[in-house]
């Protein structure tokens, strides 16, 4: 049966559990890449430097995996739709607070909060959607959910672009609310995942002892989302703060890059979630990963605006392209009574080891003289080869059926 068929062959609620989990992804990632484009602006208004700024990123990385925690756990225990408004509601509040933020010291409180928040919403929306669509659909809705995550970058690009000139880093996150709109999308079209609503009323799995009892495939995946997540923030967090202060570009030319690597980046998400369903989950994070390897010279070596632009469109295809497979590969690993919970914990801690990522690349560029550029290629080729041979020993586990597994 070919792609396009099975895509007919959805029903109204499976279509709306994609298309809310894929705008929850977007709009948390625009939440969180607002910032970035903000460094500079917020480091001039308190008085400090770029690098303790970039501590800001820290913060909401090192609060997420306790909120995929606690979110998860209770998506497990009263089902994934209304946690999943909660998530949604709560991470857009505290993205309007970051507006209000009196000192330094009162924003990286309110970003770790949201980073909390945030922690949330990719396991719960992730387990939504996996466990609602047919087996052969997952590869294209994984690339397709994941892909939110560019799209969330590519908006934040795109208004900064546009209205930061004009409304500054504090109008910035007043756009942040945004993302409470679709709480009302998701009450009134979304239904629980078959695979909660099978068990519902069953006694709830004891998370701790779910953990436990699963160790060895806990640590191989929370190890296995460092090296992601060192691949995904080492190539993006910094990128702008590259383009205005080694390339001194101003804010349309660096919100145009910007951009340009994250259509590259929804390309690339896309396309190997697809093809992952022909060769399998590893081997399709094992080309993506090796494809970033002859492309980043071109994408953190060069000087001009156009081949920097084709260098971002690439590097953005290959490591958005491994990070398709990312939420079919964790579900379809994670045991099925806390599918709500295991698959966003291992994906935050592993945020977690690599969440002083912005700070170690700032640092690397202040000691080589301001070379931003050499930063980026430093950790995006070390995690690229240590991303493939760790993705090859790993396990895979495709085409099981999430209504049919055994729960004892």
């Amino acid at each position: 049966m070919s792609l396009v068929t099975e895509l007919k062959g959805l029903n109204r609620s499976q279509v709306h559990s994609i298309w809310a989990s894929y705008l929850g992804w977007t709009l948390d990632a625009f939440d969180y890449f607002l910032l970035v484009f903000m460094l500079s602006a917020i480091a001039k208004e308190f008085g400090t430097d770029i690098k303790t700024v970039s501590e800001a990123t820290f913060l909401t990385l090192a609060a997420r995996p306790f909120g995929a925690f606690a979110f998860g756990w209770l998506a497990d225990r009263f089902g994934r739709r209304p946690i999943m408004m909660i998530v949604i509601l709560l991470f857009s509040a505290f993205s309007l607070a970051s507006a209000f933020a009196w000192s330094l010291a009162s924003l990286f409180v309110i970003r770790t909060m949201f980073g909390f928040c945030m922690g949330g919403e990719w396991g719960v929306g992730a387990s939504l959607v996996m466990e609602s669509v047919p087996i052969k659909l997952r590869g294209p809705v994984s690339g397709l959910l994941q892909s939110g995550y560019p799209t969330g970058y590519f908006l934040a690009s795109l208004i900064y672009f546009l209205l930061f000139d004009a409304i500054g880093w504090r109008g910035m996150f007043m756009v942040g609310i945004a993302p409470a709109i679709l709480v009302f999308l998701i009450r009134m079209h979304v239904d629980e995942s078959p695979a909660f609503e099978k068990r519902r009323g069953e006694r709830p799995a004891n998370p701790f002892a779910e953990l436990l009892k699963n160790w060895k495939i806990a640590l191989y995946l929370v190890v296995l989302m460092a090296a992601f997540n060192f691949f995904s923030h080492g190539t993006q967090d910094i990128y702008p703060t590259f383009l205005k202060e080694q390339h001194k570009f101003d804010t349309h030319l660096t919100g145009l890059l910007a951009m340009v690597g994250n259509a590259g980046a929804i390309v690339g998400g896309i396309g190997f979630g697809i093809w992952s369903e022909r060769i399998g989950r590893k081997r399709a994070i094992i080309i993506a990963s090796l494809l970033a390897l002859p492309i980043i010279p071109l994408w953190a070596l060069s000087s001009t605006p156009l081949m920097l632009g084709l260098g971002a469109f690439l590097i953005q295809v290959a490591v958005q392209g491994a990070w398709g497979i990312v939420p079919v590969h964790l579900n379809e690993l994670s045991p099925s009574l806390v599918r709500g919970m295991f698959p966003g914990v291992a994906y935050q801690l592993g945020n977690l080891i690599a969440s002083p990522n912005l700070p170690i690349q700032a640092r690397i560029a202040e000691s080589h003289g301001g070379n931003y550029g050499f930063a980026l290629a430093l950790v995006a080729g070390i995690t690229a080869v240590v991303l493939v041979a760790w993705t090859a020993i790993g396990p895979e586990r495709t085409d099981v059926d999430f209504l049919k597994e055994k729960t004892n």
